[in-house]
């Protein structure tokens, strides 16, 4: 008869077995939940299952995937020469956006050119003051909140110069911001930028949606993720419309 038997360290075998697999496990679930957090393996479905169905939800989950095709790149003049006048008031579409935007509104001239007022920064929650001239008139910008490079990849660049000047000038698309702010967006998306105004989140994602939705542009897997975990925190999620 073998001996086995009278050797502790045989009877702890099956003990040590069930150690060995529970660390074994433990560790599978943590390297799981790492590669989890890195990779993203939320779906915006998933992520939206429980928010009661509305016209930003449905609007989200409709955009397109970007498609394969190769597209040239990016130039702003694509958009357009700058501000226009798409509509004839003899205004162009900067000065028309800071007199929606801006409080105590002073203007140059009559009611067209925008020279002073105070802007309640979205973006950082700060107010500011507006004055018109070199040096200042850069404090506050007039931001695209689908920046027109990711327009372009989009889908906007099978668009004609028509189409995209009317983009580019867009009032849904636009709003007065800090200069600063708008710079340190650039053209990032969602899923690498929201606002640092944590309180405007649901603002910036339901306009971002609205624009993709009306103009059909595409979003990412990872952009569609972004704006989903925001959108479910929102508590309204009508989308505006101007």
């Amino acid at each position: 008869m073998s001996d086995d038997h009278k050797n502790p360290g045989f009877l702890q075998q099956p003990r040590n077995l069930l150690l060995l697999v529970a660390g074994a496990f433990g560790l599978y679930m943590l390297v799981s939940g790492i590669i989890g957090m890195v990779t993203g393996t939320d779906d915006a479905d998933s992520l939206l299952q429980d928010v009661p169905q509305s016209k930003a939800k449905t609007a989200l989950l409709a955009l397109p995937q970007p498609d394969d095709e190769k597209y040239p790149g990016y130039i702003r003049s694509e958009f357009g020469d700058g501000w226009a006048d798409l509509d004839g008031d003899g205004c162009n579409t900067r000065n028309e956006i800071l007199a929606r935007d801006l409080e105590e509104v002073e203007y140059r001239n009559g009611d067209c050119v925008v020279a002073a007022g105070v802007l309640e920064d979205p973006y950082t929650g700060k107010t500011l003051d507006f004055v018109r001239g070199e040096g200042t008139s850069e404090a506050v910008q007039i931001d695209h909140v689908v920046p027109l490079a990711n327009a372009w990849i989009s889908g906007a660049w099978k668009w004609d110069l028509l189409t995209r000047e009317e983009f580019a000038n867009d009032p849904l698309n636009l709003l007065a911001v800090e200069g600063q702010a708008n710079q340190d967006k650039a053209a990032m998306t969602a899923d690498l930028w929201l606002p640092a105004n944590e309180q405007y989140h649901c603002d910036y994602v339901l306009r971002q949606i609205a624009v993709k939705d009306k103009w059909k542009l595409s979003v990412t897997d990872t952009e569609r993720v972004a704006l989903a975990k925001v959108l479910r925190t929102c508590p309204d999620t009508n989308l505006p419309t101007n």
